[in-house]
């Protein structure tokens, strides 16, 4: 079996250089390349649980999610991934299924299991991070803000659900709806802000009756979409709060024969499926694998001994407009 020194002569590097690459320690790219083509002709695997026992913690991050089905969170998860196993570390994924209780029971596995650190995006504004900070493990919150001092990485919500609503603003469109997941979630109420804010720019009214809170999921998109339709005046155009909405929203405007552009539709997140043409629906691309690979990147960074400040970052989104009717 190859050991440490074995790969250290084969890569022409010290056995601590060796070290400091699985370490996730920084060395040169040059280095590290090097290091990884001799363990993978030696076919060397590193000893982690020694290390783990040495270091109290081992080389496996977590990373907790609301919606494993939810393609925009399986393209965050990849951006993790990929970071995450250039340095030497693995993923656990978990899914909360946006169940308080399940979250709680995966962060305490994530203490007892020693995992290095968390990534995860809440399941409420009532979730608790106590336990898990309690330890001293770093913790980043992707895609939702927390109350805790802590790293995050989020979208430009409020100027999504802005830069939507214009569009159909802009394209003509007198009466626009706003569907969102549930409204306790700051992501669904800051989208929601948005399609506010630009509908009073627009010197438009503000109608209650045309904002509906729901799930982030296709089921939700189809309920708020039907109860809209049954309203004594229907909406012309609706802004769905994530791309799940969306589709749940198209389903019912295809049965209706309201297909786009009948009534418009601006989605927040690309469609992960639909057999409309992408260019009758406008998008708000959201970079969910660069919100990842940022997390992760910060992650790292905490693992590794920053003790700087907490800093959040906003990530832009991208609008892609649909063609004009």
């Amino acid at each position: 079996m190859a050991t440490i020194y074995d790969v250290a002569q084969l890569a022409g590097v010290s056995p601590a250089t060796v070290s400091r690459v699985f370490n996730g320690t920084s060395v040169s790219s040059e280095k590290a390349e090097a290091v990884r083509a001799a363990a993978k002709q030696l076919k060397f695997v590193p000893n982690r649980t020694a290390r783990s026992l040495r270091r109290q913690s081992s080389e496996v991050i977590g990373l907790v999610i609301p919606d494993i089905e939810n393609p925009y969170f399986t393209e965050m998860a990849r951006g993790v991934e990929d970071v995450a196993s250039e340095a030497g570390y693995s993923v656990v994924l978990c899914n909360s299924d946006s169940e308080i209780e399940k979250e709680s029971t995966y962060l305490d596995i994530a203490i007892a299991e020693h995992m290095s650190g968390v990534i995860i995006a809440t399941a409420s504004d009532e979730s608790s991070l106590d336990g898990i900070l309690a330890t001293g493990r770093p913790v980043v919150a992707v895609d939702r803000d927390t109350d805790y001092e802590i790293d995050s990485v989020i979208m430009a919500n409020r100027a999504a659900g802005a830069a939507a609503t214009r569009e159909l603003i802009d394209a003509g469109y007198r009466r626009i709806a706003y569907i969102g997941g549930p409204a306790q979630i700051d992501t669904a109420a800051e989208r929601a802000d948005g399609w506010r804010d630009a509908l009073a720019e627009a010197d438009r009214a503000v109608e209650s009756d045309l904002l509906r809170f729901s799930t982030f999921r296709v089921d939700g998109g189809r309920a708020a979409m039907e109860e809209l339709l049954a309203l004594p005046e229907p909406p012309d155009a609706v802004v769905a709060g994530n791309n799940l909405i969306g589709v749940g929203a198209i389903q019912v405007l295809s049965e209706h024969d309201l297909t786009p552009p009948k009534l418009g539709v601006a989605v927040i997140g690309s469609l992960p499926f639909t057999t409309l043409s992408p260019k009758a629906v406008t998008v708000v691309r959201l970079p969910a694998r660069h919100m990842g690979v940022t997390a992760a990147r910060m992650l790292l960074e905490r693992i590794r001994g920053d003790v700087q400040p907490a800093r959040t970052i906003v990530l832009r989104n991208e609008l892609q407009a649909a063609t004009p009717r």
